[in-house]
């Protein structure tokens, strides 16, 4: 009886969040089995998207391919293999199951497409002749992340206590997490190291900071500083 409370509860407090990360997971199982052809034009390549760019700022609307410009977002529902996919979703559940619980579903399913869209758009910025392709939600991840940060400068909130979180946490201990993640990104962009989007990263933690440090209403569980 407790369980099938507990698995209440469960879904009507993080629906749309397991939602999303089945329908990622999903899409990772037809990557698997269909093959590269399945995925190939959803992911991120810079140069073709700056290429794109270029042709559409000098009038040449006829040879714009648009859909380089989708890929800034559905890249994010991509992913390399099957440790690519568990890294993401764990820190996908944790920080935007906070964000469903301070802000809900809505504020939540719209950080995941913002974030993941300044990510990639970063992403193409910082590596505009780059032609190996991009994918994975890493940056909708730091997204939340920065909004997190953002929300735990901005008001006091109170300790969370989120599944699949154990026990209460303190929202400092998680705001570091966020910004020692982010020191992390920028010590591997700055030493050369390849084959992370670092670039995403970032402009995945700058979304979130900016929604969370001005764009979002205080939520009601929490207080003013």
């Amino acid at each position: 009886m407790r369980g099938s409370v507990n698995l209440r509860y469960l879904l009507k407090s993080q629906g749309p969040l397991l939602a999303l990360i089945l329908f990622i997971s999903v899409i990772f199982s037809l990557q698997v089995v269909l093959g590269p052809s399945f995925y190939e034009n959803f992911m991120t390549v810079p140069a073709e998207v700056v290429a794109s760019w270029q042709m559409l700022r000098a009038g040449d609307i006829s040879d714009v391919k648009w859909s380089e410009f989708g890929t800034i977002f559905t890249a994010a529902l991509l992913h390399g293999d099957f440790g690519h996919l568990l890294g993401n979703m764990i820190f996908l559940w944790i920080f935007a199951a906070l964000a469903a619980e301070l802000l809900g579903h809505r504020w939540m399913l719209f950080t995941f497409v913002f974030t993941a869209i300044t990510g990639g758009l970063c992403h193409v910025a910082l590596n505009p002749g780059e032609y190996i392709p991009c994918l994975g939600a890493s940056g909708a991840v730091a997204g939340f992340e920065g909004l997190y940060l953002a929300m735990a400068v901005r008001w006091q909130l109170p300790d969370p206590h989120v599944w699949p979180i154990a026990s209460p946490i303190s929202p400092s201990r998680l705001a570091f997490l966020g910004v020692l993640g982010l020191a992390l990104d920028f010590m591997g962009y700055t030493s050369g190291v390849a084959g992370v989007a670092y670039g995403a990263h970032l402009g995945g933690f700058i979304g979130g900071l900016l929604l969370g440090g001005a764009v979002v209403r205080m939520p009601g569980v929490a207080r003013p500083r």
